[in-house]
């Protein structure tokens, strides 16, 4: 059978403060987001897993905070005192990637930011002492920062997640299915982006739903790649 091209489209995901799914997991990172007139020092640390929001929350401070966002590893070729200057404040995303010349940017930035009275958010993955590389003046500024961790997602934030990224690109999902996916699921958000950008492409491709044979497939290609056993 010819299968239908797929173009590999971005969905039409919502980054709404609406749109965000708050549970136990990630609700101290929320309440500080919305909380962002009274930072210390006028910064904030948000770290966690990937998939876990942290793009999402940036975007809802932005909106709100009348800020600018960009990623650590575009911050070399950056503008610095108009970034400081032109914004409420500047939310540095993915600094867990920056190298050596974004880490002096940051730095940088940090103190512009500071003589200025601007807000700084930095968001990223691991542990943030790690983040400032072999700068001790950059890993100190952070570490003097109030830092927020979102956790890892429960069974109720996964199965809304799985709601969330379904809606996004416009995909039924039957109830039964959603519950297949939520049992045999990994806690993970990168795990659930990756299993529904896939099931997605396969529904597509096959012109079909998203069917319990489907969600098998897709799991079992997953865990192959993985060197596991399928469900």
């Amino acid at each position: 059978m010819i299968e239908q091209m797929v173009f590999d489209l971005p969905p039409d995901t919502a980054f709404g403060r609406d749109d965000f799914l708050v549970s136990e997991a990630n609700s101290a990172a929320v309440a500080r987001i919305e909380a962002w007139r009274n930072w210390p020092q006028n910064k904030l640390v948000l770290s966690g897993p990937a998939g876990s929001g942290k793009s999402h929350l940036a975007r809802i401070w932005t909106e709100a905070a009348g800020a600018t966002a960009i990623p650590a590893t575009e911050l070399p070729g950056a503008d610095l005192t108009a970034l400081a200057g032109t914004w409420a404040g500047v939310a540095v995303e993915d600094v867990h990637e920056a190298g050596p010349e974004a880490q002096r940017a940051l730095f940088h930035l940090h103190n512009l930011c500071g003589q200025d009275a601007r807000l700084l958010l930095m968001t990223g993955r691991g542990n943030s002492a790690a983040w400032a590389g072999a700068l001790p003046d950059l890993a100190s500024r952070i570490a003097a920062a109030l830092e927020v961790r979102v956790g890892a997602p429960d069974e109720n934030l996964l199965g809304a997640l799985f709601v969330k990224l379904f809606d996004d690109r416009q995909l039924q999902v039957a109830p039964h299915v959603l519950r297949q996916m939520l049992l045999h699921s990994e806690r993970s958000f990168a795990f659930v982006m990756e299993l529904v950008n896939r099931l997605d492409k396969f529904a597509l491709a096959k012109k079909s739903g998203v069917t319990r044979k489907l969600v098998s497939d897709v799991f079992k290609e997953m865990r192959q790649e993985d060197g596991q056993t399928a469900p």
